[in-house]
């Protein structure tokens, strides 16, 4: 949440693209290549957020 205490646009849009991936990254047919990537893209996610 921002330093502002409110919860703005972007950082719903961040939260709704996160889940997203989360999402695509348990689908178990996904190749093992797509979930790193997939793992590196919500790990970047994450620390932008502050969720590390």
């Amino acid at each position: 949440m921002s330093s502002t205490g409110k919860y703005t646009c972007t950082e719903y849009r961040e939260e709704m693209v996160l889940l997203g991936l989360k999402r695509r990254l348990a689908d178990p047919a996904l190749p093992e290549k797509e979930k790193q990537v997939l793992k590196e893209r919500i790990s970047q996610l994450e620390q932008e957020m502050g969720m590390d």
